[in-house]
């Protein structure tokens, strides 16, 4: 594909200055955590880390990816607020936050 591209397609490519970043994040509940309160934490997650900073979560009870609830990327400390949030909650046996990454080319670096 040609690299010389209009401001305008750039945009809506969603590449070069128009990037948008966002981070995956992997759950392992805790043994034994039955099915109420595996939805009651997820409940709690998308209201409180999710919603409250903005965010939105694509995926589901062990694995998803958070963006911008808009046009835009999530910032470092977007990132730190769920990390933070997740620390706190004893429903995790272990999670995983990845460091922020192109949301719509994942494999495409970040641009400084």
């Amino acid at each position: 594909m040609a690299t010389n591209r209009s401001r305008r397609l750039r945009k809506k490519l969603c590449v070069d200055e128009f990037q948008e970043l966002g981070f995956e994040v992997n759950l392992t509940y805790a043994q034994g955590a039955d099915a109420k309160a595996v939805d009651a934490f997820l409940e709690a997650f998308l209201r409180d880390a999710i919603e409250a900073n903005g965010l939105g979560y694509v995926g589901g009870e062990d694995y998803g990816f958070v963006c911008l609830s808009k046009r835009g990327s999530v910032s470092e400390e977007q990132r730190q607020q769920v990390e933070s949030w997740l620390k706190a909650r004893t429903e995790l046996a272990e999670f995983q936050v990845s460091p922020l990454m192109d949301v719509w080319y994942p494999e495409n670096p970040i641009n400084a």
